[in-house]
């Protein structure tokens, strides 16, 4: 399978001027690319080719006086942003046919200078490389400093250089991962369990396991306030106001790389100790919709169950979803008699039928484990469906080369 591993960039400041500068030539021409294709559409003619935008835009342009500062970047950044525009109007296609899953993709539209996430990707054409004191060469950029945190895998045929709202610098390598290495490094086990998410809790186990939600943005709220109220006051176009709005992104950036952290710790922790995992499928975008809504985006369920669902995939384990219209919450887990809907403030109850004292949510997460199959027959054996692999298709590098390379 495919994975995307992120290091961060430290450029120094003829660096950072040259990124800049490929941010927007790979800008611009996306959105030339996206003005010839609506030309096109006004007018009732055929959409341009690929290599008529390549020549129009890129060779064309770079004679001309208009568009001669594209010579100062790198060619493949410019080929590379006008593919990611052809795949955003093919995405766009087959999600208006119905080929695509998922929700209905819009038209692609024009990029901005001011867009939170920039980024430019440099293929193996391109010639960039790690040299050997550990820095990446990108071309006409320069050596830049790079932290690396890991050894990568296999050796990348491309990377993609961003930079976040929070103004920092990443490079991005997504590369094709060894599935025996993978199923070596985490030997089976015959463990499996039932989890049930929640808010005062973050995650419940079927053994009685209660594991506390942090909770990164309630504890962070105060800063974040002082921080978009000293942004309220700068005046707009200003240098003062980028400052502050740096500083509210670093913030945030802060939240969400912490919350990220620990999804990554607990999933991790989970996988390596259980052969199956049970967890519900919940209905996320409903109860952001509802006065927990920023609770929910707090705790950050859908990433969680994301990452169990490709480390799954990626170490062999089996992850069973159930239905969200179970009622987990409702059935005793000793004698399945469903007592019926409880407000959320009942955190105990007793069953009527076998007299059992509950507690709401480890009986949901028995209930859990029970509905996905795993739990234990009447005669001790455990009861496992199939695997269910998770799919998760990415665009990077393909193919194992003969020799791994050392980040």
């Amino acid at each position: 399978m495919q994975l995307r591993y992120s290091f961060r960039l430290y450029p120094n400041h003829a660096q950072r001027g040259a990124l800049a500068r490929a941010f927007g030539c790979a800008r611009v021409v996306f959105n030339d690319a996206v003005r010839a294709r609506e030309d096109a559409r006004a007018v009732g003619g055929p959409f341009p080719k690929a290599g008529e935008l390549s020549t129009r835009l890129i060779t064309q342009a770079k004679q001309t006086e208009a568009r001669s500062w594209l010579g100062e970047v790198s060619a493949v950044v410019l080929q590379q942003s006008l593919r990611d525009a052809e795949t955003a109007y093919k995405n766009f296609f087959a999600s208006l046919k119905g080929e695509r899953k998922g929700p209905k993709l819009g038209a692609p539209r024009f990029k901005s200078r001011k867009d939170a996430r920039q980024s430019i990707r440099f293929t193996a054409n391109a010639r960039w490389s790690v040299t050997d004191s550990g820095r990446l060469s990108l071309p006409k950029i320069g050596p830049v400093k790079v932290k690396w945190s890991r050894i990568l895998p296999t050796t990348p045929t491309s990377v993609t250089v961003i930079k976040d709202a929070a103004g920092r610098y990443f490079a991005s390598f997504v590369i094709d991962t060894d599935p025996a290495a993978d199923a070596a490094r985490t030997p089976d086990s015959d463990q499996s369990v039932g989890i049930d998410l929640g808010l005062t809790h973050f995650a419940i186990l079927d053994d009685g396991t209660k594991i506390d939600s942090p909770r990164f943005l309630r504890r962070a709220e105060k800063k974040l306030k002082k921080a978009q109220r000293e942004l309220s006051r700068k005046q707009k176009g200003s240098k003062n106001r980028e400052k502050a709005r740096l500083k509210v992104a670093r913030a945030h950036a802060q939240v969400a790389d912490a919350r990220r952290e620990f999804h990554h710790q607990l999933s991790t922790k989970l996988i390596r100790e259980n052969q199956a995992i049970g967890v519900e499928d919940l209905a996320v975008n409903a109860l952001a919709r509802t006065p927990l809504a920023k609770s929910v985006h707090d705790a950050g369920w859908s990433q969680f169950v994301a990452m169990l669902v490709y480390k799954a995939d990626r170490y062999g384990r089996t992850l069973i979803k159930i239905g969200r219209f179970v009622p987990t919450s409702q059935t005793c887990s000793h004698c399945d008699h469903v007592e019926g809907p409880k407000p959320l403030h009942i955190r105990e109850w007793t069953c009527p039928a076998c007299g059992a004292l509950l507690d709401r949510d480890i009986n949901s997460a028995r209930n859990v484990k029970k509905a996905a199959g795993l739990a234990e027959s009447a005669c001790g054996a455990p009861i496992r469906p199939e695997s269910v692999l998770a799919q998760r298709n990415e665009a990077g590098s393909h193919g194992f080369p003969p020799k791994a390379s050392a980040a």
